[in-house]
């Protein structure tokens, strides 16, 4: 039986991770229709509610609900794990006296976090919500493509796996999975552009979706014959299709995710028109001001990609060496033997960080710091906060924030498949 081995730099990344999907959680539960209602029903507690004789109710329940408190607590998450990307530069082992704060005193680092959070709740409105809201457009930005680059690592870490598999024994059945994965790839991304053209676009109409669509799929077109080429197969024999189908497959849904904050709504029917089929004749309501829609498609599955990727992030050993430079991680990140037992009998988990780190600390917490501000902008549905009339609205910098977001990562993919060509004298295993 194979020991199960629990490597320190691993429990590190689940933790800290876990005090991000808790502040998820938090916000998501803040952020539910009707929870406003439901506080004002306490009593002495929110201002204009229900209340107790001779006591002053002391709080503003439009700020601890809604958008304002999913700004607000994922201000707090991104100044937490900021602090901790600025506390470990440079650490390049556990011998650092710094690597001890990285992996302990959890129960102060909750106390941190919890303080964070509460100071963040007495920010002033003003302009807060604006500023800070493009603050969360550039994160974003840049979490998105950390997203694809992981994506591309799970990819080739899958293909290798199946491949090697396939090689080992049994390799019609490893093949069989690698291209029916493969093919359904390939048809969901095929599907939603047939979608695209006809929901997302009017004869006359909505000229940005048209490129925007066309574009993405012309450029996963181009990835999946760069993949195939036989010079990109000589120098990546891992490179091939099941990594291209995947691409292509988010690139769709990061188009999508993009024609959905298009302000104009003739070009952005609701998930629930469609379900209903309703007429593009007919006209489409208008919701009151302020009157959101914080739950869509678009918003639950960037929280599953999230999860996935948030997960992967903590847990990934990656071979791929240019997946590596650009995370900041270690090959391998092997481990010093099997963990020592205590006096209680509970085996420890093993420090395998006392020669180097497995992964860049500074650089882990920076993308759990992008990662506070892509949920907040997840979980808004990127819509941008009206200061004068309290309204989220819908904005076109969203849309091409996501769009360049996807062109970005769809180049840094067609990097890693052309690089080994042209710089042959290179090491790009």
């Amino acid at each position: 039986m194979i020991p199960c081995i629990i490597l320190n730099s691993t429990v590190t990344r689940l933790v800290f991770s876990f005090f991000l999907l808790l502040g998820t959680l938090v916000s998501v539960i803040m952020i539910l229709p009707g929870m406003e209602a439901q506080l004002q029903k306490i009593p002495g507690f929110c201002q204009g509610g229900s209340t107790i004789p001779g006591m002053e109710n002391q709080f503003n329940c439009d700020v601890i609900v809604g958008y304002k408190s999913v700004y607000r607590m994922c201000f707090a998450m991104t100044c937490f794990f900021f602090l901790f990307s600025a506390i470990m530069v440079r650490v390049q082992s556990s011998k650092d006296p710094r690597a001890a704060i990285q992996n302990g005193f959890w129960f102060f680092k909750f106390l941190i976090l919890v303080g964070i959070t509460v100071g963040a709740f007495f920010i002033p409105d003003g302009t807060f919500h604006t500023v800070w809201f493009y603050f969360g457009v550039v994160g974003s930005f840049i979490f998105i493509v950390i997203q694809l680059i992981l994506l591309i690592d799970f990819a080739h870490s899958w293909n290798k796996i199946w491949v090697g598999n396939a090689e080992e024994g049994n390799s019609k059945c490893w093949f069989a999975g690698l291209l029916s994965f493969t093919f359904l790839h390939y048809a969901l991304a095929f599907t939603s552009v047939v979608l695209f053209y006809i929901y997302y676009t009017q004869p006359k109409d909505c000229t940005e979706h048209k490129v925007f669509i066309s574009l993405n799929l012309i450029f996963s077109v181009i990835i999946s014959i760069v993949s195939i080429l036989p010079k990109v197969q000589e120098a990546q024999p891992q490179s091939g299709l099941l990594q291209a189908s995947l691409i292509s497959l988010y690139t769709m849904y990061v188009t999508w995710s993009a024609m959905t904050n298009n302000p104009n709504r003739k070009c952005n029917p609701s998930l629930l028109s469609l379900v209903s089929n309703v007429s593009s004749s007919d006209p489409i309501p208008t919701s009151a001001p302020g009157q959101v829609q914080w739950w869509d498609a678009q918003s639950i599955v960037g929280l599953v990609i999230f999860l996935f990727c948030t997960l992967y992030a903590s847990i990934r050993s990656s071979s791929n060496t240019q997946v590596n430079k650009l995370m900041q991680t270690e090959e391998g990140g092997g481990y010093g033997g099997e963990g020592e037992v205590g006096e209680d009998g509970v085996r420890r988990a093993v420090d395998n960080e006392e020669e180097g780190v497995t992964y860049s600390y500074s650089f882990f917490h920076f993308h759990l710091c992008l990662a506070s501000l892509y949920i907040m902008m997840t979980l808004t549905n990127w819509y941008q906060p009206d200061t004068t009339t309290q309204a989220m609205q819908s904005s076109m910098p969203a849309v091409w924030v996501k769009i360049s977001s996807s062109w970005l990562g769809l180049g840094l993919y067609l990097w890693t498949l052309l690089a080994p060509v042209m710089f042959p004298d290179r090491d790009f295993s």
